[in-house]
């Protein structure tokens, strides 16, 4: 059949293979800027092996949870958690929603693992059809008709979207032009990321337009993403941003599909709304990396505080002080003892006097801040650049409103009244917290 006489043509002629960056619209720009700087802020972020690992698993588990639930699986972010440490457990009658998770686990590390060896995987036809074939591995599809990795020969459409696939005649013709429209298709270096980024979102469009699978083309369309934004050096977990925001907004998703194709393939609005989420879920990944290190930061800070106290009072102090750091917004003094089980577990046997001297203690260390019987965390002393006006309002806000929401008194002292309240503490003994 001549590439000048396909049923597409007549059927699907928003399928174009097109795209000019001409037309692409300033906000696209700046929005794609602030993407790749975002993305290169993460790429650097140090971190321990151990922090690393834990932030590639949260990220992990959003991502495979996301990608699985637009599809209609019902496990949790923490159950997918649970699978990726091979700790998951559910009744038989849920197996095919495990099933699912871990053929999305599978493919996500399948490209992870050929990064990691040095290789970049080409995007093909063959590839394409590997990854499909992967996530439906063991699972008993709706469609009898569909087979697993094998371009599809009879027609599909998606209800959700109100749309019908590329005719089955052309499909395998039109992945092998996708992945070849997307192989040529070249961005300076200093762009690379930006591009990938602009690649991934066609590259998810147009499979879902085509449609060459029985089943399991949402899915195999969010591992192209993956496979694209990773090789271009977009960090693991922001790689898997793009699939958080298509199922946090899944009915803007499925209109925007079908804006897509009824507009006559006009590419662009699908690309701002992809980006912007993805911008949001990088904003917010940087602020999850930023808490991070506050929490490192602060850790290290505790344990130097202590440094050099060895007795079994220091140490019952420092555990106080760390678990209290999980609690920016402050804990009731009456609360402080049974913030968490270690803690509970410290002071079972432990007079209301002996917590009393212990946060005297804490606070003359200025690891904590006590205001109106509330206890808070004297976690922004770490933050060296915070700046003077956002101190205060951390301070105005503990003032005004009557919930604890600051986290730090680390503006200017307030008067030795103010500082050293009277307690009374649990024997009905007044005790007073003192700071220097």
């Amino acid at each position: 059949m001549s590439n000048m006489d396909r049923t597409y043509q007549r059927t699907h002629p928003w399928i174009r293979f097109e795209l000019d960056l001409r037309r692409l619209p300033p906000d696209l720009w700046m929005t794609l800027g602030e993407c790749r700087s975002k993305c290169e802020h993460i790429a650097g972020v140090p971190l321990s092996p151990d922090w690393d690992q834990q932030l590639h698993a949260v990220y992990l588990a959003k991502g495979t949870a996301a990608t699985t639930a637009i599809e209609g699986n019902t496990l949790t972010e923490e159950q997918v958690l649970q699978q990726i440490k091979g700790e998951l457990v559910v009744p038989a009658s849920k197996e095919y929603l495990k099933q699912e998770v871990a053929n999305i686990l599978n493919g996500f590390n399948s490209i992870l693992a050929e990064i990691a060896k040095g290789r970049v995987p080409a995007l093909t036809r063959q590839r394409i059809e590997m990854f499909n074939a992967t996530i439906l591995h063991k699972l008993d599809l709706v469609n009898d008709k569909a087979v697993p990795g094998q371009i599809r020969d009879h027609s599909v459409g998606v209800e959700r979207a109100n749309y019908r696939g590329a005719p089955a005649e052309d499909c395998e013709y039109l992945v092998d032009r996708l992945c070849d429209w997307l192989n040529v298709m070249e961005f300076p270096d200093d762009f690379l990321s930006a591009g990938a980024m602009i690649k991934a979102v066609l590259a998810h469009l147009y499979l879902a337009w085509i449609h060459p699978f029985g089943d399991g083309n949402g899915r195999t369309a969010r591992l192209i993403e993956v496979q694209i934004l990773m090789c271009s050096g977009i960090p693991s977990p922001a790689a898997h941003l793009l699939s958080n925001h298509y199922n946090d907004t899944r009915t803007e998703y499925y209109a925007q599909l079908n804006r897509a194709s009824k507009s006559g393939g006009d590419v662009v609005p699908f690309l701002l709304y992809a980006l912007r989420g993805f911008r949001d879920g990088l904003r917010q990944q940087i602020q999850y990396v930023k808490t991070l290190q506050h929490k490192i930061a602060w850790t290290n800070y505790v344990h130097e505080a202590f440094s050099g106290r060895k007795s079994v009072s220091d140490h019952r102090r420092r555990r106080l002080a760390l678990e209290l750091a999980d609690h920016p917004n402050g804990v009731k003094l009456d609360a402080v003892k049974t913030i968490n089980g270690v803690i509970a577990l410290e002071y079972a046997s432990k007079t209301g006097r002996t917590l009393m001297r212990d946060l005297r203690e804490l606070s003359e260390l200025k690891l904590i801040t006590v205001r109106d019987r509330i206890v808070f965390p004297n976690r922004d002393l770490i933050l060296a650049f915070l700046p003077v006006r956002a101190r205060l309002e951390k301070r105005e806000k503990a003032t005004v409103n009557p919930k604890p929401i600051a986290m730090n008194d680390s503006s200017p002292r307030p008067s030795a009244a103010s500082e050293s309240p009277h307690l009374t503490s649990p024997t009905g003994h007044e005790e007073t917290v003192t700071g220097r």
